[in-house]
């Protein structure tokens, strides 16, 4: 499957995560409980020293650690099996993860930069107007901590994946996705849930800066329904505690 990716300066939706090819043959149908991230970042490991002057700049690494849950390992990929078998034959969620990096990476800016109205398409309607009141009161270094940049984000899995339908007989796939990045904002000395600090090398011997490690969780929702056009919609957003 080919997946167009988002990119900045490209179309602001969302439609091209994956392509719906087959209809829901069957109307069992299965909704997941809410479940937690098992998976935790705990080190972070500084880049080698190989570099001279006017090379390229070290590599950031990231190394996560964590016990993955095994029912919810395998309860998720049973919920791909059943994406491919009765939504989109070709779905793939390696193709969806990098689809969402992208959506996550541009709507987190928008955000950053409480540019709302250009989220119409991205973002459910309802939820935008919570999201302009939370941002309008935050104070700057936290609304920059909200921005996640292609390059700054370091680790992205899976949370949590729904199948369901409504009272009116609407078929809807939601996919939470978990999203850990680097930030290089002002942000108050006490920790924030979720959060790590820590010293990052530069490629001037003696030099550092300080970056801390956030999370953030969307959720990515389409309707199947037939004749509905493949929109994938962010329907949550939550920014550890910048945005809950």
């Amino acid at each position: 499957m080919a997946l167009p990716l988002l990119r900045v300066g490209y179309s602001c939706r969302l439609s091209s995560l994956f392509n719906a090819a087959s209809r829901l043959t069957s109307e069992h149908v299965l909704r997941t409980r809410p479940s937690r991230t098992h998976v935790f970042p705990v080190c972070v490991v500084s880049p080698a020293r190989c570099y001279s002057s006017g090379g390229p700049e070290p590599n950031r690494k990231v190394m996560v650690l964590g016990v993955p849950n095994p029912f919810i390992w395998l309860r998720t990929r049973f919920y791909y099996v059943l994406i491919r078998a009765y939504f989109d034959n070709e779905f793939r969620i390696e193709d969806f993860t990098e689809g969402a990096k992208q959506a996550f990476s541009h709507v987190s800016r928008l955000l950053s930069q409480c540019q709302f109205d250009a989220l119409e398409g991205l973002v459910a309607q309802d939820l935008v107007g919570k999201l302009e009141e939370k941002c309008n009161v935050l104070p700057e270094s936290h609304k920059q901590a909200l921005s996640a940049g292609p390059d700054d984000i370091m680790y992205t899995t899976p949370s949590d994946v729904g199948i369901y339908y409504d009272d009116k007989g609407r078929k809807f796939v939601s996919i939470l996705m978990r999203f850990w990045y680097l930030t290089n904002a002002r942000l108050p000395d006490d920790p924030i849930e979720g959060s790590r600090i820590f010293q990052m090398a530069l490629g001037t011997e003696g030099q550092s800066e300080t970056k801390r490690l956030l999370s953030a969780n969307y959720e990515f929702q389409r309707e199947f329904t037939t004749g509905v056009a493949p929109d994938w919609t962010i329907t949550r957003i939550e920014h550890s505690k910048l945005l809950e």
